[in-house]
Order: structure tokens, then C-alpha cells, then sequence
């Protein structure tokens, strides 16, 4: 190891908005979370209103909210501006009878449009339900029939993957260019509905290892772990211009994306287009990014992408973050080298609402692990008996119940919603770690078969479901297989129907028959046909256990070739 590979393991001298981590943790409580916000004093919430609204009639209507990039295009609003949009947003949806608690989907690019789309709908009480761009028609429609939405925000080319003939309770679908196009009409009125804590706010559907993909409800609540977590894992401060760069679809581009920071009124950075490093290194160094983001998928590709990064001044960056899967320390020690900058781990789960296990920038970190945790939240390793086990044991990482960014339920889903508690006073997260004598937590493998593929979780019943709906395909078992820069990738197996015959074709017409179905990052990396797919004697249940085992004892043959 390296002199400064040692140093990373230190902390760093800095102003930081959490300066004694131990001091905060010992006497820090929920109920005294959130000072600053003006609910604390009014006792009037709602998450649109702390995250836009309080900044302007605290005086700051004039400041930079965010700055959207996309190739050449350049655009940047003030908070002002963007109040006045989510107003705007706000009154047509109330004329298209928007009432709070009605579901309200935004099916948009990662524009400044999707941001205010998802706020407005949260400023009139609706419940936002953002999907990923990429979604295909059926992940569309099984997502919204869910939850019954009532409105579509999308755009005139995102609509044609929208079937709306199969969503019956969908009643308005409105265009993001038809509402830009609609002037701005101050006319004064006051568009928030106050809320109560537990009303509904934002929905996300997320997957599991068996049935469709489950709908997360969080609820206004959140605001305070979202705040606090802004303020101290990213250390937001009032000059900081902050990029996170998943799309809003997911949870970490909402709730870090966009509440977080806003929350904490940082400028946002909003990147359109597709993944390219020239184009990431030269958006931090014409906009003067501070805080950054992102997964260690992206991490990798730029490590392998080699001096690509020293054609740019990255000078402004002081403090990264990463989320989504494990971070491993080589990644570490590349920014650590390159960049001057620590990339700080961090861990939570849509379920969760915000971040529990955290790696701050005024503590040490240890590489390979995803930090300690966050104030406010006690970790236990568990075993089969719900029992605490001793540290530097593996067991399942659970955290004791209640905390503010807890989701409220898993919509019309009591059963999957109480399967995660299932040892009293515990949220069981279903990953499997460890934790040290100094509370670091240390991630270790998934405890069912869940996918992380570059950051994004991919249950494998919805791979497969779409699989054998292909004539060809009598049988399919899918797994997530180790890949060195995506963590995981999507592999199938597959039992052909008599009458077909493999051949590299039908393997891509298969693939290609996922992704436009489903989406492009759901589709099979790799395809491997079988005469029988291993499964359990009595129920007949696929092993897919015993196809990842199966998978890797043959890598390692590959490898030592």
C-alpha cells in the first residue's frame, strides 16, 4: 500500500457541517431534527414548500437553483423561477382535477422539467410517482396500474412507450412542451396543501427477487432525515453547486437528487445525455462542481478511461459520494490519487428514505466498508433468530425501527411491507455484513437473489416473467454474474421449446426482445441455453442459487485456464 493509500484511511482537516461525529451520535434525537425548516415553527408541511418556496421568502429567490446541461444547451433557473414553475405545473394539474392523495406519474428525460413536474405534484398533495427514462411499455404499465394513477406527466416522444389503453384509471396524460408552452399566470393564489406527516409524498417501485416490482410510499415525514442527511453526509453549504447524477426515476436522483439538496439550498446540477468521461470531467469544470455523486460503476469507467481526467481543472470538487453497491478500495485510492479527494461511501435502500450507514468527510474512512451509522440510527447484525451476534460476525444488517425516512407501506402489499420486520423492533434489510469493534459495517452479499447491476437493483422474477413470454423459451432462471466494472450483470438461462434451435440470432432476438419490452438495462448480458434448469425436488422451484454457483466455479475454471 501505498503512502497515500495510507492517508485516505484518515481523517481530513476541513470545515465540515458535522464536526465531532461521536459527540452528535451520542446525544442526537429524531424530534429535534430539522431545525431550520420552517414546518419546525408554522407546523404547516409539505416537502415542495421546505425544498423551493422556504428559500424565497427566506430571501434567497435570486439564487442559482440549478443549471442544466445536455451537449451545447445550456439553461439555469433561480429559485424563484423554479417556484414559479412548480406553480405553474401546479395550477394545471389542479384544472385537470389533481386532488391530494391522486397519483401523479412523470415519465420524462432528466430535464428541469421532470424535477418540477415530480415538486408540483407534491405541492398539491398528489403522491409523485417518477419512472426511469428508459422504461419500456410494460414496466410503464405494470407500475402505474399498481398504484392507479390518475395523470401522466410525459413528453410527445416518451408517450409512445406509454399503453394507454392498458392503464384503465389513467385519466389525463399531459405534455411537458404543451405545459412549457402555456404562459405563466401569477394570479396569486397559494397552490400548497399543508400536509400531515403521513401523507403520502413519492412512490417508487422497486424489485424484488420473486413477483412484479413493489411500490415504496414515503411519506412527508422524510423531510427531516432528508435534511439532516443533506447537511451532514453531503455537507452541503450555501456555495456549494452539487451534481448527482441518477436520474430522478430512481430514488437516489429524487431523494438525492433533488429533495436533499434543495432541502439544504444547494445549486443542482441536472446532466442530460448519455454517459461519455469528456463530457462528466468537462461539466465539474465549467460549472465549478463542489459535491459529486454517483455509483461505482461510473467510478470505474472513468478509472479505466486512464489520464482522460488531466485535461481538465477538477480543482472545484471537495467531496465525493457514492451509492448503489459496494465501493472497493481501488476506487478509492484512484480518486484519492488523481483528484486530491476522498470518495466516501454510503448505504441505504429505497424502503429506508435516506441514508443509515455513512462514510462523513470529517471521519476516517476504511476501505471496503460503508461507513458507520448515521446519527439517529442503531445497526444490528442478526442472526436466523432475530439475535444480535458478536461483532466481526456475518449476519443480516438490520436497523432498529422507527426512523423519519422509514417508507409508510408498500402499496396494497401488507404482507410483502410486514416481511421486513419480522423480528420486532427491526427493519431487516436483506443484505448480509458485519460490523467492527468501531461500528464500521462491512457489506458482504445479498441475502436472496436481488441483481445490483451498476447501482441499480433488478429483481430477477421480472427478467424472467418477460423471458418466457418469447415463444422460444419454455424455461428461464436469471442471475445477477460478477463483472468487474458493473458489479453484476443480468445472465439468463434458458430452456428452448421443442422446435427451436439456439443460434447466436434467436440469443439476440431474445435479448433485444427484453429490452424493448422491459428496458435496456433489464435485458440478458449473456444468454446460456439448457436441457434443464436445476430446481428444488418437491416444488419445483428454480435454484437460481445453484445457477450462480454454477456460474462462478466455472469463471474460476475459466480464469486459472
Amino acid at each position: 500500500m501505498t503512502l497515500n493509500q495510507l492517508k485516505i484511511i484518515e481523517p481530513v482537516a476541513g470545515d465540515y457541517n458535522l464536526p465531532d461525529y461521536s459527540e452528535v451520535r451520542k446525544n442526537f434525537k429524531w424530534e429535534d431534527a430539522g431545525e431550520g425548516l420552517s414546518f419546525k415553527e408554522t407546523g404547516l408541511l409539505n416537502m415542495a414548500h421546505e425544498a423551493i418556496d422556504r428559500h424565497v421568502e427566506d430571501g434567497y429567490g435570486q439564487k442559482t437553483a440549478l443549471h442544466y446541461v445536455n451537449g451545447d444547451e445550456r439553461i439555469s433557473y433561480t429559485f424563484k423561477e423554479v417556484k414559479e414553475k412548480t406553480d405553474h405545473y401546479a395550477r394545471i394539474l389542479k384544472e385537470n382535477g389533481i386532488e391530494k392523495g391522486d397519483r401523479v406519474f412523470i415519465f420524462l428525460p432528466k430535464t428541469p422539467e421532470c424535477y418540477i413536474a415530480i415538486l408540483s405534484a407534491i405541492k398539491i398533495g398528489a403522491i409523485a410517482g417518477p419512472l426511469f427514462e428508459a422504461f419500456m411499455e410494460d414496466a410503464v404499465r405494470d407500475r402505474m396500474n399498481d398504484c392507479g394513477a390518475k395523470l401522466l406527466i410525459t413528453d410527445k416522444e416518451m408517450v409512445k412507450r406509454v399503453p394507454e389503453a392498458d392503464i384503465p384509471t389513467l385519466e389525463t396524460v399531459l405534455f411537458a412542451e404543451d405545459i412549457e408552452a402555456e404562459p405563466f399566470i401569477d394570479d396569486g393564489k397559494a397552490y400548497t396543501e399543508w400536509m400531515d406527516d403521513e401523507d403520502g409524498m413519492l412512490i417508487h417501485y422497486t424489485s424484488g427477487s420473486t413477483g412484479k416490482p413493489k411500490g415504496v410510499l414515503h411519506a412527508h415525514r422524510v423531510v427531516t432525515h432528508q435534511y439532516e442527511s443533506g447537511k451532514w453526509v453531503l455537507d452541503i453549504k450555501d456555495d456549494d453547486v452539487y451534481w448527482c447524477t441518477s436520474h430522478p426515476g430512481w430514488v437516489t436522483g429524487s431523494v438525492y437528487g433533488l429533495f436533499a439538496p434543495w432541502l439544504n439550498r444547494a445549486t443542482v446540477v441536472i446532466q442530460g445525455g448519455r454517459f461519455k468521461a469528456e463530457h462528466w470531467y468537462k461539466l465539474i469544470a465549467e460549472l465549478g462542481v463542489t459535491i459529486w455523486y454517483s455509483a461505482p460503476t461510473a467510478f470505474r469507467m472513468l478509472l479505466s478511461q486512464g489520464d482522460v481526467l488531466k485535461d481538465y481543472d477538477l480543482s472545484s470538487l471537495r467531496h465525493i459520494l457514492s451509492v448503489g453497491e459496494p465501493l472497493n478500495p481501488e476506487v478509492i485510492y484512484w480518486a484519492w490519487d488523481e483528484l486530491g479527494v476522498r470518495i466516501h461511501d454510503t448505504w441505504w435502500m429505497t424502503e429506508t428514505g435516506a441514508h443509515l450507514v455513512v462514510n462523513l468527510p470529517g471521519e476516517k474512512i476504511k476501505p471496503g466498508s460503508m461507513g458507520r451509522p448515521f446519527p439517529g440510527v442503531e445497526v444490528g447484525i442478526l442472526d436466523e433468530a432475530g439475535a444480535v451476534v458478536p461483532r466481526g460476525t456475518v449476519g443480516q444488517l438490520a436497523v432498529k425501527t422507527p426512523w423519519p425516512g422509514l417508507m409508510k407501506e408498500i402499496w396494497g402489499n401488507k404482507d410483502k411491507f410486514d416481511s421486513y420486520f419480522k423480528y420486532e423492533g427491526w427493519y431487516v434489510s436483506g443484505d448480509l455484513a458485519y460490523q467492527d469493534e468501531e461500528d464500521y459495517v462491512f457489506f458482504q452479499s445479498r441475502d436472496d437473489d436481488m441483481i445490483n447491476s451498476s447501482g441499480e437493483r433488478i429483481g430477477p422474477f421480472e427478467v424472467e416473467s418477460k423471458l418466457i413470454e418469447h415463444p422460444a423459451i419454455q424455461e428461464a432462471g436469471v442471475i445477477g454474474k460478477p463483472h468487474e466494472v458493473r458489479g453484476e450483470i443480468v445472465k439468463a438461462f434458458i430452456v428452448l421449446r421443442e422446435g427451436y434451435a439456439a443460434s447466436p440470432e434467436l440469443l439476440e432476438e431474445i435479448r433485444v426482445f427484453v429490452r424493448n419490452n422491459l428496458a435496456a438495462h433489464l435485458a440478458p448480458k449473456e444468454i446460456e441455453v439448457m436441457d434443464e434448469l436445476p430446481k428444488t425436488t418437491i416444488s419445483g422451484k428454480i435454484l437460481r442459487r445453484e445457477l450462480k454457483r454454477m456460474e462462478i466455479e466455472k469463471s474460476a475454471v475459466d480464469q486459472n485456464a
